[in-house]
């Protein structure tokens, strides 16, 4: 399993650093944390938000980093393999198609980070007000929430990638939730700007816990982070388990159009 897994990543992470030029423009078109927290910093100076112009500024650039880490394109992959009626020759294969696309993304991760932290170097050179260290205790949690949020996208894009077996475009229902995802995930604004009320609601979604809590766990804003990390999991499990059920109810219904 390990030399599987060890193959898994070294061509991925091979085939991924041949789109240097690419990842440089993935890397700066995800950099739209970076523009939001001009905006709010120029507001909080005049308003109350609960953050400060440099806690917001801290928070953006946590944002700009959990981004990094979490982006994920599965259902684009997943959805041309059904169409084209690839998908075919991965089912011959001891191995779920998933693993592939999932070791894909992480052979991805390791070539980006070098880009992303040359930005965040660049604005720390910058703007110096901003730089702070977490600690160490907020480091390991908010790289374990990083984590379990890259996890937690993958399994819910990968589960809406599986209405390829039935529609054509699976691709446009993701888009439409990226648009709820960007809100209320945290990107655009961080919870403690949203109404008391419609931030207990958005905390049992599985939205603040792809962006915004592990962001928050870095900058160390106050929160339950017992709850979060448990929320997080519960969510996971859910949409492996929905995951699970779609992919054997459309293997039944694939018909290897296009092979």
């Amino acid at each position: 399993m390990l030399r599987t897994a060890r193959t898994l990543l070294s061509v991925y992470y091979a085939y991924m650093v041949e789109y240097r030029a690419e990842l440089i423009l993935w890397v700066l078109a995800g950099s739209l944390p970076l523009i939001l927290m001009g905006v709010w910093m120029e507001a909080s100076q005049g308003g109350q938000f609960g953050l400060s112009p440099v806690e917001f500024a801290r928070y953006f650039l946590a944002v700009f980093l959990v981004r990094q880490f979490t982006i994920v394109w599965v259902v684009w992959d997943f959805e041309r393999d059904v169409v084209e009626g690839k998908l075919s020759s991965r089912l011959l294969q001891p191995l779920d198609p998933g693993w592939h696309y999932f070791a894909s993304h992480l052979g991805e991760r390791f070539a980006r980070v070098p880009f992303a932290f040359v930005l965040v170097g660049l604005f720390f050179w910058l703007y110096p007000q901003a730089f702070w260290l977490p600690s160490v205790g907020d480091f390991l949690l908010g790289a374990l929430a990083t984590v379990l949020a890259f996890v937690l996208r993958y399994v819910m894009q990968y589960t809406v990638s599986m209405l390829a077996f039935w529609i054509e475009k699976a691709s446009a229902i993701e888009q439409i939730w990226f648009l709820i995802y960007l809100f209320f995930s945290g990107v655009v604004a961080p919870l403690e700007v949203f109404p008391p009320l419609a931030r207990q609601i958005v905390e049992w979604t599985p939205l603040p816990y792809l962006v915004y809590f592990p962001a928050s766990i870095f900058v160390g804003l106050p929160g339950n982070r017992l709850h979060g990390f448990l929320i997080t999991l519960a969510w996971i499990v859910l949409f492996f388990w929905l995951n699970r059920w779609l992919w054997r109810r459309g293997l039944r219904h694939y018909s290897g159009m296009g092979a």
